[in-house]
């Protein structure tokens, strides 16, 4: 679908809201929160602003499935039986600020269609309780993870032995990285991007870090307590290379 298509069916829910009120251009970007000029520089790309959309759509209780891919529109709140909640730490970054975190503090729930998760689990052979939630800052583990993109990570697998993605507490904040263990017993953090150095923390050393956990997945947009989002489990291959 299309910006202009879905544009339209954003006109047909504000329409209704004002009992058939004709509803124009202005009226939508003002209801995505958008100006009126950047509504019209998004057309012209056929760019979709999924966040503002995915705001709109939790406000009113509407699937977004409706608006992006023409599914039957059902209220979010029927569908809570289909979806399992897991802790997502919105004010925590990965790769930015803060060493370490208290599982029990200051997080949000978010909600993910249970059939993703259970393929998820059975993959990693994870435990739906020790899935957390967290953002990724910056462009050092791309293209496997992009910048703002949300991430899962088992806080019960912390066995580096056969690699992987995992979140590395330091003393200079959390970080996501490949992590490589050597035959010396030093790890080394690696970064997908080829731009940035790889860091070699020696096995005297280790004692400064900690493995809080092994990503296994990431989900592409987050918005509030509802489950507006786009949900991708990356290919293992990545995570092992």
């Amino acid at each position: 679908m299309n910006i202009n298509e879905i544009i339209e069916k954003i006109k047909d829910i504000l329409s209704n809201e004002l009992n058939n009120k004709r509803v124009f251009d202005k009226d939508v970007a003002a209801a995505l929160n958008l100006s009126k000029q950047s509504l019209s520089i998004l057309k012209k790309k056929n760019s979709i602003p999924y966040e503002e959309i995915a705001k709109f759509c939790a406000i009113r209780k509407i699937s977004i499935n409706w608006v992006l891919f023409d599914q039957a529109p059902k209220s979010l709140e029927e569908q809570t039986n289909k979806y399992s909640r897991i802790k997502y730490f919105n004010e925590i970054n990965a790769s930015a600020g803060g060493g370490g975190f208290n599982y029990d503090d200051n997080y949000e729930l978010l909600s993910i269609d249970k059939k993703l998760l259970d393929s998820l689990y059975k993959s990693n052979n994870s435990n739906p309780e020790s899935i957390i939630a967290l953002n990724v800052i910056g462009d050092s583990m791309e293209p496997t993870l992009l910048n703002k993109e949300v991430i899962l990570f088992d806080k019960n697998n912390i066995d580096i032995s056969k690699g992987g993605i995992f979140i590395v507490s330091t003393n200079i904040g959390l970080l996501v990285k490949r992590v490589s263990l050597k035959l010396d017993g030093s790890i080394e953090l690696i970064s997908d991007n080829k731009n940035y150095n790889s860091e070699i923390i020696q096995k005297s050393e280790l004692n400064s870090i900690q493995i809080l956990g092994k990503v296994v997945g990431k989900v592409g947009l987050v918005w509030g307590e509802f489950f507006t989002y786009i949900f991708r489990v990356i290919s293992w291959g990545l995570w092992r290379k």
